[in-house]
């Protein structure tokens, strides 16, 4: 019966937020890795990330320090594919993994019953991953997305970008990154009016991911969770105006339709 509930995949717990995070999959949704703090808080509801990995790989701990630390600070992260999995993943995969939390708060005898904010979504990924979070930006359910090292390749799928209704965060590896051009162009291209963040840090187009606790990926991306997903006006100033928590430095920053 544990099995068919949650079976921790490991206990590993990691993250620099407060609530220490591990993986754990699920027979109730056999394709994908879910990463939550390892003791559910009380007295908070996790919002839902749906995670879509790089290359549109099956593996759900291909970005493991990363994905642990965001789930750290109160994140129901769910990743395509399972542990160490191979294969490849599609965009209907991340519409599976925000049905499956909005089930699970509901469900009786889930221990996610009630502790899930099925209210606050957010759909991300890396490189081919963020191809897919594209794909599933139109969800209603969806109000945040995050495109990381990634950009669309062809001219058809440019057209796509005026469908975006959502507030959309770029965190792109700099020039050096292989998605670079395509992330800029995508930029133009967004429809007038899209509440939308640039951020570009010159470490190419892996990024910080593997580093311990995401590196500045890691810091970053639960920055911009709590703000969209949150409300946090702390995080909000890491993104938001001239004098932004990341302008200035390190990243090279651009902004549309913040306030």
């Amino acid at each position: 019966m544990i099995g068919i509930l949650a079976a921790p995949a490991q206990a590993r717990p990691g993250g620099t937020g407060p609530y220490p995070a591990d993986y754990e999959t699920t027979l109730r949704l056999r394709s994908h890795t879910v990463y939550r703090p390892e003791t559910l808080p009380s007295g908070i509801r996790l919002p839902i990330v749906a995670w879509g990995n790089g290359a549109c790989s099956a593996d759900g701990t291909m970005f493991e320090n990363f994905l642990k630390e965001l789930a750290s600070h109160g994140f129901l992260v769910i990743a395509n594919g399972r542990p160490n999995g191979f294969g490849r993943t599609d965009p209907e995969m991340l519409t599976e993994a925000i049905d499956w939390a909005v089930a699970e708060n509901g469900r009786l005898g889930s221990k996610y019953r009630g502790k899930i904010d099925t209210e606050s979504v957010a759909v991300m990924g890396q490189s081919c991953g963020g191809l897919e979070a594209y794909e599933v930006s139109t969800d209603p359910r969806v109000d945040a997305t995050g495109i990381w090292n990634s950009g669309f390749m062809s001219a058809l799928d440019k057209r796509k970008l005026a469908r975006l209704r959502a507030p959309i965060g770029y965190f792109i590896g700099g020039p050096g990154d292989i998605a670079y051009e395509n992330a800029m162009d995508d930029w133009d291209r967004l429809p007038s009016g899209l509440p939308a963040f640039m951020g570009n840090l010159d470490v190419g187009h892996m990024g910080t991911y593997g580093q311990p606790n995401g590196g500045e990926f890691g810091r970053v991306g639960a920055a911009w969770l709590k703000w969209q997903l949150k409300g946090d006006a702390q995080a909000r100033q890491m993104f938001v105006g001239p004098d932004c928590g990341l302008c200035g430095g390190e990243w090279s920053v651009r902004q549309k339709n913040l306030s």
